[in-house]
């Protein structure tokens, strides 16, 4: 599999990162061991987790599958830490926090380090620069190689990337930034698409099949017996996508994929994985079948005519501020 590297940095990745937001909840050992042997047998070095995923069991899982599945070495590991099981304060970015949560993480994945690790989320309650600390901090002491955020708008995102190169060599750049990014979601290309572009920060893409909907299996109002949207945990999660306007970018995606001859999850995830400050998508798939369905893509690059029209059927509504005002 082809390597990018991450934002500005020396840490190259592949080009299709594997989710485990599933792992330990509704995917066991045995799955995820299918899943992550297929993803390193393809040359997927990328794995993505949480602190929150499972409640800490997709890190434990993850964890038992390096100690004897695949080598440690291998795999470029990103976990996360910020969001917290509190319904009065949902995230907690304070330095306290988040070191105890990372030490927490790294027993849990029996290893020394994480290649990257993310805030989860912006912490209106703590100060950014508290936040950012922790970041230089967890770096400093080789726990952590390098550093991002995940979820963070526009200006968030550029304050954070320009304070931490306000003091180069002392602070940690961000490397990257981990936001939903699809055909039914293009939101960030308004401000922090052009801002981590601008700063030299990787974008990590979730959800890049829409949450699934982009594979076409929705269509016609059926819901899979086995699909997340059939998932009384999950359903919530698909159903904001399944409308009409969702229902039109779909159709344009079938119909294109039926004539390039590939499947709409193929057309959907390559659209998405060479669009402008893209490191890498994270596919969460259920199964070892559905992340090769979704590894296929490597071979596939999208005729311009193809890209283009895609995009026309899925932009988004940009009005002023968000674009050149000199035109109004």
């Amino acid at each position: 599999m082809e390597q990018r590297h991450l934002g500005r940095t020396g840490l190259r990745v592949s080009r299709i990162g594997l989710g485990t937001l599933t792992w330990g909840r509704d995917t066991d050992e045995h799955g995820a061991a299918d899943l992550l042997k297929t993803f390193w047998e393809a040359g997927g070095t990328l794995v993505d987790t949480a602190d929150v995923y499972g409640d800490g069991e997709s890190e434990y899982l993850l964890g038992r599958l390096m100690d004897g599945l695949v080598p440690r070495r291998d795999l470029v590991i990103s976990t996360k830490a910020g969001n917290v099981a509190d319904p009065d304060r949902r995230v907690d970015g304070s330095r306290g926090h988040l070191l105890s949560a990372l030490d927490a993480s790294l027993a849990r994945l029996g290893t020394d380090y994480v290649d990257v690790w993310h805030v989860h989320a912006y912490d209106p309650a703590t100060p950014l620069e508290e936040t950012l600390a922790a970041l230089d901090t967890a770096v400093g002491s080789g726990r952590v190689r390098y550093a991002g955020v995940s979820d963070f708008c526009g200006w968030q995102l550029a304050k954070a990337a320009t304070w931490q190169l306000a003091a180069p060599g002392t602070r940690t750049r961000l490397a990257s930034t981990q936001m939903e990014y699809s055909l039914l979601q293009r939101g960030i290309e308004r401000e922090v698409l052009p801002a981590a572009l601008d700063l030299g920060i990787g974008l990590l893409p979730s959800s890049p099949l829409g949450r699934g909907v982009l594979t076409g299996k929705y269509r016609n109002d059926a819901a899979p017996a086995d699909s997340r949207g059939a998932s009384e945990h999950l359903a919530p999660f698909v159903a904001p996508y399944l409308d009409d306007t969702a229902s039109r970018i779909v159709d344009a995606v079938t119909t294109a994929a039926d004539g390039l001859a590939v499947t709409a999850l193929q057309e959907a995830l390559a659209w998405v994985r060479d669009r402008p400050g893209v490191a890498a998508p994270i596919v969460g798939a259920r199964t070892a079948q559905q992340l090769t369905a979704a590894l296929s893509v490597e071979a596939l690059t999208l005729p311009d005519e193809i890209c283009r029209a895609l995009d026309d059927v899925s932009a988004p509504v940009h009005r002023y501020p968000d674009h050149d005002w000199s035109t109004l």
